[in-house]
Order: structure tokens, then sequence, then C-alpha cells
């Protein structure tokens, strides 16, 4: 029997921004962050656009994708957004050093493929065992790999939002990309840095475990990223792999990747 994805997904701007440059987007079968990077001009156009080439991508892409090498596509998708960072950024000089994470999962009904840049995360909660199956690019996960601090001493490293690796303008995307069997009875959690810069893994897991509903799950996590001082933004996706067909998913836009309202 062929499984499908029941997912949700919210974004905040938190208690500290002024302005949200986090971007996400779901649907029956993408689920993709960008994490605009604050420090950077512009970030909410980098997390934008990125996320815009995913969600094009994806409508582009066959019906069936079970004869599709997933790594490959989503790599095609981050080149594509690569293109467009650098095109903005040739028009608008103020543009210029835009950059964003970027953490994704396409599903084909047996297998998802995996891309990551930066550090947003990925875990997987299965059995009730949580597993973060992405590594920051990050320089203190550096230094942990290398033994040179912990990983307590990294939650509080002063360098600990400085990155390694990100999609920015005028340089080369280098993601990590794989794939994994989708299970029944996942549960899979992309998010942002504003949750788990707050929320220690011991509280992502008793939330992902807490309730059925994705949606539920999502803004319990939002809420308590909040309550802990919303020091960024915080944008996540919970999503189900289940057995049998789901009922369709359409497109949903969070965070700066949200279409403008139009006036009445």
């Amino acid at each position: 029997m062929p499984l499908g994805l029941r997912s949700a997904i919210g974004s905040d701007v938190g208690r500290r921004r002024a302005a949200n440059q986090d971007a996400g987007a779901i649907s029956d079968r993408l689920l993709a962050i960008a994490d605009g990077m604050g420090g950077h001009a512009h970030g909410e156009v980098a997390s934008a656009l990125t996320i815009a080439a995913l969600a094009d991508l994806d409508d582009r892409l066959p019906a069936d994708l079970h004869d599709v090498d997933l790594p490959a596509v989503l790599a095609e998708g981050l080149a594509e957004a690569a293109r467009r960072l650098d095109e903005r950024a040739d028009r608008e000089s103020d543009l210029r050093g835009m950059g964003t994470t970027a953490i994704a999962l396409l599903f084909d009904g047996t297998r998802l493929g995996v891309l990551h840049l930066g550090d947003s995360r990925i875990y997987l909660l299965r059995d009730g065992v949580l597993e973060q199956i992405t590594k920051d690019h990050t320089v203190v996960q550096a230094l942990v790999d290398e033994g040179r601090i912990t990983p307590a001493e990294a939650a509080t490293h002063p360098r600990r939002s400085v990155l390694l690796r990100a999609l920015q303008a005028g340089h080369d995307p280098e993601p990590d990309l794989w794939v994994r069997e989708a299970l029944a009875g996942d549960r899979y959690l992309l998010c942002s840095d504003g949750v788990t810069a707050v929320l220690p893994d011991a509280a992502v897991r008793e939330v992902l475990a807490g309730d059925p509903d994705p949606e539920v799950v999502v803004a319990r996590l939002i809420a308590l990223a909040n309550e802990g001082g919303g020091p960024d933004n915080i944008t996540c996706v919970v999503a189900d792999v289940i057995d049998g067909p789901v009922p369709e998913q359409p497109r949903v836009l969070v965070g700066a990747a949200a279409p403008v309202p139009q006036p009445d």
C-alpha cells in the first residue's frame, strides 16, 4: 500500500525581531524551510526566493516520482534558487551578500529525498525516539566534531550562530543531499533555529510525541519558543508518514514566502 504525508506548517516573527526572515512551504510531497540570515542584507528576500524556486520545481515535476533521482532534483531546485539570488543581487546592489539556510524533504510515496544547508534542522521521531538527522553547518558543530568543545558548550558558545555553509548570493551552494526510506508511523520535524535555540531536544521530543495532530504540534512548538523568549523568527513543519492515501494538501506558504494580502 502506498504511503502518504499529512503535514502542517507555521511561522511566527517571535518576540524580538522586527520582521520575519523565515520562509516555508508544504504540499503533498514537498516540505521546505529557509531561514534568511539576519546578519546580512535582506535575509527575507533570500529565503522567499529560495522557497519560491523549490515550489516552482515541485510544480514542474511529474506526478509519479518513483523513477526520479530525488537528491538530484533537490540539488536542481537549490541551484535555481542560487541563480535567482545572484540575478536579484546583480540588479539591486543592496542585496549583495544576502543569504539563507535551506532544508527540504521531497516524498515519492516510498522514499524521502533530503536537502540540508545551514543550521535549520530536520528531526525524526520513530517509536518514541527522537533523532536529529541533519548536522549543523556551523563553527560550533565543527568544534564539537573535532572534540574541542562539548555539545553542552556549543549551546552557549558565542559563535554558535556562525555558519560555515549557506545559500548566499555570489557563492555556489554546497548542500548535503541523500535519500531515506519512508516508514509509516514516522514523524518528521523541520524547523528554523528559532525553535532549537530555545527548546532542548527533550522538550521537542515531548511535544512531538504529545498529540497526533500535526497542526496542534506546530502551534505548541511556536508557543513554547515564544514563551522561552522568542529571540528569533520561528518556523516549523510537522509531517507524519501514514498508510494509504491522504486528503489532498494544497500548497501553504508562510513567513517571507507568504502571499501579500491584497486590499479589498
